[in-house]
């Protein structure tokens, strides 16, 4: 089972990003909403623990939280890390070249 840490809104970035800390381990992210989310860890602080955070908590679950505590987490899925794909090899840059495209910002003709 991972420990839990509770995260706090603590304001907003000049980026527009929300701030929000964990007073557990010290970790940071900003986090940016709809329609253009984005997640940017600045401090990284426990990443064995499953970090949580609520903006205004509905009261029946503040008080099954203090009740019976958050409850176990045995995985939280994310989301893959995206992979850079590959240049193109030297068949594909020539043809590249053919329909008049440059992939390395020189003449494509050339």
């Amino acid at each position: 089972m991972r420990v839990i840490h509770e995260m706090k809104l603590v304001g907003r970035l000049a980026s527009g990003a929300d701030e929000w800390s964990c007073p557990t381990c010290g970790r940071r992210i900003a986090l940016r909403q709809p329609p253009h989310p984005d997640l940017t860890i600045l401090e990284e602080g426990d990443e064995t623990a499953v970090h949580v955070g609520v903006i205004q908590p509905d009261p029946a679950a503040t008080a099954a939280a203090e009740k019976y505590g958050l409850g176990p987490i045995q995985e939280i899925p994310r989301p893959p890390r995206p992979v850079a794909p590959e240049p193109p090899d030297a068949q594909d840059r020539a043809w590249l070249a053919d329909i008049g495209i440059s992939w390395d910002g020189g003449d494509a003709a050339a």
